[in-house]
Protein backbone atom coordinates (compact mmCIF):
# COMPACT_ATOMS: atom_id res chain seq x y z
CA UNK A 1 0.00 0.00 0.00
CA UNK A 2 1.38 3.62 -0.66
CA UNK A 3 1.04 6.29 1.03
CA UNK A 4 1.27 9.87 0.68
CA UNK A 5 3.15 12.56 2.10
CA UNK A 6 1.48 14.95 4.00
CA UNK A 7 4.04 17.89 2.90
CA UNK A 8 3.71 16.72 -0.99
CA UNK A 9 -0.09 16.28 -1.42
CA UNK A 10 -0.57 13.81 -4.85
CA UNK A 11 3.01 12.77 -4.60
CA UNK A 12 3.60 9.07 -3.44
CA UNK A 13 6.16 7.49 -1.29
CA UNK A 14 7.92 4.55 -0.48
CA UNK A 15 8.71 3.42 2.92
CA UNK A 16 10.64 1.91 4.93
CA UNK A 17 7.93 -1.02 5.87
CA UNK A 18 7.40 -1.75 2.38
CA UNK A 19 11.07 -1.92 1.45
CA UNK A 20 11.93 -4.06 4.80
CA UNK A 21 9.22 -6.10 3.60
CA UNK A 22 11.01 -6.52 -0.10
CA UNK A 23 14.82 -7.34 1.54
CA UNK A 24 13.03 -10.01 3.61
CA UNK A 25 12.55 -11.89 0.27
CA UNK A 26 16.03 -11.14 -0.88
CA UNK A 27 17.93 -11.89 2.35
CA UNK A 28 17.30 -15.39 2.15
CA UNK A 29 19.24 -15.45 -0.75
CA UNK A 30 22.07 -13.82 0.49
CA UNK A 31 21.87 -15.22 4.13
CA UNK A 32 22.11 -18.65 2.31
CA UNK A 33 25.87 -17.18 1.01
CA UNK A 34 27.06 -15.41 4.61
CA UNK A 35 26.29 -12.35 3.60
CA UNK A 36 22.78 -10.23 4.47
CA UNK A 37 21.47 -6.85 3.94
CA UNK A 38 20.36 -3.69 6.77
CA UNK A 39 18.23 -1.21 5.83
CA UNK A 40 19.53 1.76 6.40
CA UNK A 41 17.73 4.63 4.91
CA UNK A 42 14.58 5.61 2.53
CA UNK A 43 14.91 9.55 1.02
CA UNK A 44 11.86 11.24 -0.02
CA UNK A 45 13.38 10.71 -3.94
CA UNK A 46 13.10 7.24 -3.37
CA UNK A 47 16.86 6.47 -3.07
CA UNK A 48 17.45 3.06 -0.42
CA UNK A 49 20.41 3.27 1.61
CA UNK A 50 21.53 -0.52 2.07
CA UNK A 51 24.32 -1.53 4.34
CA UNK A 52 26.02 -4.85 3.21
CA UNK A 53 27.00 -7.59 5.89
CA UNK A 54 28.94 -10.83 6.32
CA UNK A 55 29.87 -12.33 3.15
CA UNK A 56 28.97 -9.31 1.08
CA UNK A 57 31.25 -6.58 2.54
CA UNK A 58 34.06 -6.88 0.84
CA UNK A 59 32.76 -9.08 -2.18
CA UNK A 60 33.86 -8.50 -5.32
CA UNK A 61 30.73 -9.21 -6.84
CA UNK A 62 28.95 -6.92 -4.40
CA UNK A 63 28.22 -4.13 -6.58
CA UNK A 64 26.18 -6.91 -9.14
CA UNK A 65 24.44 -7.97 -6.16
CA UNK A 66 23.51 -4.86 -4.94
CA UNK A 67 21.95 -3.41 -8.21
CA UNK A 68 20.65 -6.76 -9.81
CA UNK A 69 19.51 -8.70 -7.12
CA UNK A 70 18.40 -5.99 -4.46
CA UNK A 71 18.05 -3.27 -6.72
CA UNK A 72 16.04 -4.85 -9.38
CA UNK A 73 13.52 -6.82 -6.71
CA UNK A 74 12.78 -3.41 -5.23
CA UNK A 75 12.32 -1.65 -8.26
CA UNK A 76 10.02 -4.73 -9.40
CA UNK A 77 7.40 -4.62 -6.38
CA UNK A 78 8.26 -0.88 -5.65
CA UNK A 79 8.39 1.07 -9.29
CA UNK A 80 8.88 4.40 -6.38
CA UNK A 81 11.92 3.10 -5.60
CA UNK A 82 14.69 5.12 -8.00
CA UNK A 83 17.81 3.52 -7.14
CA UNK A 84 19.77 1.68 -4.28
CA UNK A 85 23.28 2.44 -2.71
CA UNK A 86 25.62 0.28 -0.57
CA UNK A 87 27.18 2.20 2.51
CA UNK A 88 29.73 2.05 4.81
Amino acid sequence: MLTHNDESVGELMVTKEQVDKVLQQVRVNLQAHGGDVELVEVSEEGVVSVRLQGACRGCPIAQQTLKMGIEAALKEELPEVQSVQAIG
